[in-house]
């Protein structure tokens, strides 16, 4: 199935990251360093890395989904786009939190380190942007133009999410690498928000 492939290659991808990303090894664009203070367990930082990468791979499993439901190459080159872009961010930050010493996942809601959680749901959707598992079985079952319109409808919700996390991150995280990479995330995801409404527009389909 596409979502095994996926989780495959998430693996290997976040296996890979934690290889490169040492303590001893500085980012010449602000990542993280063994110089810099780690950040605390309640941290902005840690909070952030911890449910972007959960929402980060969701947008990856959907990429591999609508993959292969379409022949339209605009449509397979934005999903590997989002494939490459956000599993290598996935890796970076879970990288992070191993290197500060931090758990990967956190006992507590998502989202307490924007001052407001999100209440547990029994449809999937972990968080704001989310698909529910009914979203996902949907896009599983289409295929042509019908899976690229509720893949590109599915997306921009999860970028306009994304970005509004990664916008707080920016602001208020207190490590360069979670700065610099949240900054990143707004301006990538902005970008493919307004890709995806013309891809939308070009299909004769609203957002």
């Amino acid at each position: 199935m596409a979502l095994a492939g996926a989780s495959v290659l998430l693996v290997a991808l976040g296996l890979v990251v934690l290889m490169v990303v040492r303590p001893s090894e500085a980012s010449p664009s602000g990542g993280a360093s063994a110089s810099q203070s780690a950040p605390a367990e309640g941290s902005v930082d840690a909070g952030f890395a911890r449910d972007m990468a959960i929402h980060h791979q969701q947008a990856v499993e959907m990429s591999f989904i609508v993959r292969d439901r379409t022949d339209d190459e605009d449509v397979r080159r934005l999903a590997y786009d989002i494939i490459n872009t956000q599993a290598n961010q996935r890796g970076m930050m879970l990288g992070w939190l191993e290197m500060w010493g931090l758990p990967k996942s956190s006992a507590g809601p998502p989202m307490e380190w924007m001052g407001h959680t999100v209440e547990p749901s029994d449809d999937g959707s972990l968080m704001p942007g989310m698909a529910t598992d009914a979203e996902l079985e949907a896009l599983e079952a289409a295929k042509g133009e019908q899976a690229e319109v509720l893949f590109l409808r599915l997306m921009t919700v999860h970028h306009r999410a994304g970005a509004d996390m990664a916008q707080a991150a920016a602001g208020a995280a207190g490590t360069d690498a979670i700065r610099n990479l949240a900054a990143g995330m707004v301006r990538g995801q902005k970008s493919e928000m307004g890709l995806m409404a013309d891809m939308l527009k070009a299909r004769g389909a609203k957002p």
